[in-house]
């Protein structure tokens, strides 16, 4: 007999909607892996093809937004999608489209707000920002930004704890749905041998974990995992402080286990496949 955890899991699915990389190790396949190897089943819509590997993106070729449009109507009009993640929309017209689905959607639609690769290549083509934020942002339910995004969506700087808390208080001023801000804080003091992240809750206190900083080149598609594992968890959980505690847990285990492994000649990807 199911447990109460299975049987959370097999009532509920993941949609992401993200950009594919073909080396595996960021977008929709590190979120595919995230999901399973925490036990949620996880659908996916394409917003963009990549050229890259773990030495950088080399091309961009975007799906025509009608087209990702239908890929998402179909898995929602068909499976029991109670949690939308998204990753790389790519530009206005994928956004535009998004927004009309995202207006009627009523679960939890969890935003990583991917901009710019990690060799900085800009993800997000040019001039489309305030279209990511009027039609994604503005109907996402979480945010899971790094320090980089944060800056770049609040147009705040943000150098300590105490610039976070202003930008993050900034977003839920202008985003109403917006109810939790998760900010991981691995890009603020990168000499420290530890890592602050935080949860901001809407109209409540604060929550923040203080874990050790892992020594490792493989963090290709961390911000991708830890946002998949979030909405995973809470999935399972159903709860926002829970689903936390257990994403940081588990991008720490991830770390960990990266650090003793060589994959590809640059910055190497997350072990999902060594997860136990």
């Amino acid at each position: 007999m199911m447990d109460d955890t299975h049987q959370m899991a097999c009532k509920h699915a993941i949609l992401s909607i993200a950009g594919s990389d073909p080396s595996g190790g960021a977008g929709i396949q590190a979120d595919l892996k995230t999901f399973s190897k925490i036990g949620v089943y996880g659908a996916a819509a394409i917003t963009c093809l990549t050229a890259q590997n773990t030495t950088g993106v080399k091309a961009l070729h975007p799906v025509p937004a009608d087209f990702v449009q239908k890929q998402v109507k179909l898995v929602l009009d068909d499976l029991p999608v109670s949690h939308i993640k998204t990753g790389m929309i790519g530009t206005s017209g994928v956004a535009r489209s998004l927004a009309e689905i995202f207006s009627h959607f009523p679960g939890e639609i969890i935003c990583d707000p991917v901009l710019i690769a990690s060799d900085g290549r800009p993800l997000l083509e040019e001039n489309g920002l305030q279209d990511f934020l009027h039609c994604i942002v503005s109907h996402s339910t979480v945010l899971t930004p790094n320090i980089p995004e944060l800056i770049t969506l609040s147009n705040l700087p943000v150098e300590n704890s105490d610039d976070i808390e202003g930008a993050v208080e900034s977003l839920f001023a202008r985003f109403a749905k917006l109810r939790l801000v998760l900010v991981t804080g691995g890009h603020i003091e990168h000499k420290s041998t530890s890592i602050t992240d935080y949860l901001f809750i809407r109209n409540a206190d604060m929550y923040s974990i203080q874990h050790q900083r892992h020594s490792t080149p493989n963090t290709h598609g961390t911000g991708c995992t830890f946002a998949s594992a979030f909405t995973a968890f809470h999935i399972l959980s159903g709860d926002d402080k829970v689903a936390f505690q257990r994403a940081v847990g588990f991008m720490d285990t991830m770390l960990n286990l990266s650090s003793e492994i060589t994959i590809g000649k640059g910055c190497g990807p997350l072990p999902h496949h060594l997860y136990d």
